[in-house]
């Protein structure tokens, strides 16, 4: 059975924003994930915000020791030295989830609206897996932004003396 295309992550506020600015292209766990490299992350916004904001593509899966972990990814990992080793306390291992194309939701999609969506929804603790053929991830994409469209290609005149 292959890892799911897509899932679902609880976030608090300041990390997702960090996420959805480029400037934390990690998201960092206590245990590891079992989601694919080029999987859609869904990023869920814990209370008092209660709305999915964004999505992000995953780029690579990383278990390594804290100290390792800090040395390669610190910079991007949205947390400051002292907290990102409180964090993984008694941990051997920490694992991150890299990501890139973050991109915001057009409008941020309501736990209401979940709900409505999907009965019995509650936002994952962990993660979740969203089901590629479910009411949560049509709600989900058709709440991202429009594209821009690719500007049209010069074509080149050729003119025979």
């Amino acid at each position: 059975m292959s890892a799911p295309h897509n899932f679902l992550i609880s976030l608090e506020e300041r990390h997702a924003n960090r996420i959805l600015e480029g400037t934390k292209t990690v998201e960092l766990r206590r245990r590891p994930m079992h989601v694919a490299v080029g999987a859609t992350v869904w990023i869920y916004v814990k209370m008092p915000v209660g709305s999915v904001v964004g999505c992000a593509k995953v780029t690579g899966l990383h278990a390594l020791a804290p100290s390792t972990l800090w040395n390669r990814f610190g910079a991007v990992s949205g947390l400051q030295r002292q907290e990102f080793f409180e964090y993984f306390s008694g941990l051997s291992k920490a694992f991150a989830l890299g990501l890139s194309e973050p991109t915001r939701l057009a409008s941020p999609i309501p736990l209401s609206k979940l709900r409505d969506v999907s009965s019995g929804f509650h936002p994952p603790q962990f993660f979740a897996n969203v089901a590629s053929d479910g009411p949560l991830l049509r709600t989900m994409s058709q709440a991202l932004p429009p594209r821009l469209a690719t500007p049209p290609r010069k074509e080149r005149v050729l003119e025979l003396v």
